[in-house]
């Protein structure tokens, strides 16, 4: 893995700093974890034991770098490790390095002013997306064999989505948020990008606050090969704006699904629509709170990047009471999606994860069906419902444009229903498996 790094990431910019040093002894010893002389010196700690993985630059490592892609944080080494990260090294797993990320997490393209942009092994000249991008940029082209990064809007499903990987957006208080640099604390997610569902149940179970009822956030393992899940499909808002080529996927999606045994059907959502604005109300309100707390806003406005430090300060524009009804109008989404699920009896919501795939880099606009779309708020759009709602979502690779580019599948489950979701996606990739690799992954 770290000769894979030393000759791709240098065209990819996946990864922002290399533990190399760590990553050798963290592996000799799950060496000798598992390889002991003797029964006594032998202890094999689980599944993730000697697994190179790779974290994204906002989450707290003791004693390496953790700049969250930003000039402000360019030398910041905390003094101790994440919760998310003591998990991970009580599992076993091997910290390669830290990932590249759209600064501050404040954005969906890692074109990272800063540090370079993390670009697409599918393709070099486009997005990774974001802001999770260096991870799975470094999924996709083979550069570790799992990742974690944050999810405030979409940021693990995007990049996933477009990367042709696998990204989990966990419920809320599934996975501890704690000392991993915020951007809305009430929307931010953290969770694990991988190259299959089931390496991505391995690594929430290693890092999931569970009840103590529950013992394992796996998928089972001995359901009858045709499976009959109760999907639905939203009336409202996920399909207004969406690229031709995404809605035939989706459509070839629901027919296998379907064969498979899957009973789909319509329902009506109306307060979905109301999650785009109330997101970004949210969010520009809490990140510029943060910003301001830090003492770096609106002080340091030359070392931010203009698209962030302009979301800053669109959050000092925010009334309390936009903010109070952004805040109600989430709780009223919540209370309707709940009802929803309990109603239709439902396992599962099915969605795209993006309406477009990967744009080029500098591409700020997208034409569909004759109208000019942001990227940026296209590529949010699908993703801020499961966070505005705390439930869990995952995207699943499910095919790729005429030009080669992944197409992500997104299913978003109830509260607590992570087992769940995982084996929803993991039937799916079974029956669809996306069997091509980015060139640099050969």
């Amino acid at each position: 893995m770290l000769e894979r790094i030393a000759e791709l990431n240098p065209r990819l910019n996946a990864y922002l700093t290399v533990c190399e040093e760590l990553a050798l002894k963290a592996a000799a010893q799950a060496e000798r974890d598992l390889c002991g002389k003797s029964s006594k010196s032998r202890r094999d700690r689980g599944p993730l034991c000697g697994i190179p993985i790779s974290l994204k630059d906002n989450i707290y490592t003791k004693d390496v770098r953790t700049t969250g892609g930003s000039k402000i944080l360019h030398e910041f080494v905390p003094l101790h490790d994440a919760p998310v990260v003591t998990a991970l090294k009580k599992a076993g797993a091997v910290l390669l390095g830290k990932t590249n990320m759209h600064e501050f997490a404040y954005g969906v393209t890692t074109e990272n002013p800063h540090f370079g942009a993390a670009r697409n092994p599918w393709d070099l000249q486009r997005i990774s997306g974001g802001s999770s991008g260096g991870s799975a940029a470094s999924l996709a082209a083979g550069l570790c064999y799992g990742s974690i990064g944050t999810d405030t809007g979409g940021s693990i499903r995007i990049p996933s989505s477009l990367c042709g990987v696998v990204g989990l957006k966990p419920g809320l208080g599934r996975v501890n948020a704690d000392d991993i640099i915020p951007l809305s604390p009430t929307l931010d997610f953290v969770g694990p990008l991988a190259r299959s569902v089931e390496d991505a149940s391995l690594l929430l179970n290693a890092i999931s606050v569970r009840a103590k009822d529950e013992r394992r956030l796996l998928p089972k393992k001995n359901r009858n090969s045709r499976n009959r899940y109760s999907l639905a499909i939203p009336n409202e808002f996920f399909f207004d704006v969406l690229d031709p080529e995404i809605r035939a996927a989706f459509d070839s999606a629901m027919e296998i699904l379907r064969k498979h045994g899957a009973q789909i059907k319509h329902i009506s959502l109306p307060r979905v629509a109301e999650t785009e604005e109330a997101g970004n109300l949210i969010a520009w309100v809490e990140a510029t709170l943060y910003h301001q707390h830090a003492g770096w806003f609106p002080a340091h406005q030359s070392d931010y990047s203009p698209d962030v430090y302009k979301r800053l300060e669109m959050g000092t524009k925010v009334t309390a009471l936009d903010y109070l009804r952004a805040r109600d109008a989430r709780e009223k989404f919540k209370g309707q999606l709940l009802e929803a699920f309990t109603a239709n009896d439902l396992d599962a919501l099915v969605v795209p994860t993006t309406p477009i795939a990967a744009t080029r880099l500098g591409e700020d606009a997208v034409l569909i069906d004759g109208a000019s779309h942001l990227t940026r708020g296209l590529l949010l759009r699908l993703n801020r419902p499961a966070n505005l709602a705390g439930v869990p979502a995952i995207s699943v690779p499910c095919s790729l444009t005429k030009i080669g580019l992944p197409i992500g599948l997104q299913f978003i489950a109830e509260w607590t229903e992570e087992p769940l979701l995982l084996e929803i996606a993991r039937d799916f990739e079974r029956a669809s498996p996306l069997r091509l690799h980015p060139h640099l992954a050969d």
